[in-house]
């Protein structure tokens, strides 16, 4: 997002973009929120302002204001959006901001990263073991590359509790594991 202020008639622009472009179109609430500020400043001229305190107060104020009390923003807005589309059918923007930079096809290229140094040199190795895969899955020998039945979004299952059986005799296996050791020595 581009802002812009101005200050003793010279226009500073803050980021990037064309700085001859027209100054966006303020809202009737923009210009609500900059008349209780220059309020504030008038009745508090040392004070800080907290952004947010300051923000909330301008928006219950604002929602409580009538239409008619709106009604003056609302025609500034109309007046700034009038002033805005006069100014962009003058606007002609610079050759600068179109496009991106064209590559310069003489420029040398970047060296290749470890991993594709790594893929180059064991490539060759790897093809000639994935087409002896193919042929053999080729002639029926495998099952492994056949895709196995997709479940449907709504027929997912929960995972079933494990049973306690298989624990005690996976128990008494290592026990038995444990007496064969001892039997050894």
């Amino acid at each position: 997002m581009r802002a812009s202020c101005t200050a003793q008639g010279y226009r500073y622009n803050m980021g990037k973009g064309d700085p001859n472009k027209p100054r966006g179109k303020m809202s009737s609430y923009a210009y609500f929120v900059q008349t209780c500020r220059e309020e504030h400043k008038k009745k508090h001229p040392d004070s800080s302002v907290n952004f947010a305190e300051f923000s909330k107060k301008c928006s219950e104020r604002w929602k409580t204001m009538s239409a008619k009390e709106k009604g003056k923003f609302e025609d500034m807005a109309k007046g700034d959006k009038a002033r805005y589309e006069r100014e962009m059918k003058n606007y002609v923007p610079s050759k600068m901001d179109k496009g991106k930079k064209k590559k310069d096809p003489n420029a040398p290229k970047r060296p290749p990263s470890a991993f594709f140094l790594f893929c180059s040199e064991h490539r060759p190795q790897i093809k000639s073991e994935v087409q002896d895969v193919a042929a053999y899955r080729a002639t029926g020998g495998s099952d492994a590359g056949k895709k196995a039945p997709s479940r449907s979004a709504g027929s997912k299952k929960k995972p079933e509790p494990e049973d306690d059986d298989d624990d005690d005799e996976e128990e008494e296996d290592e026990d038995e594991d444990e007496e064969d050791d001892d039997d050894d020595e």
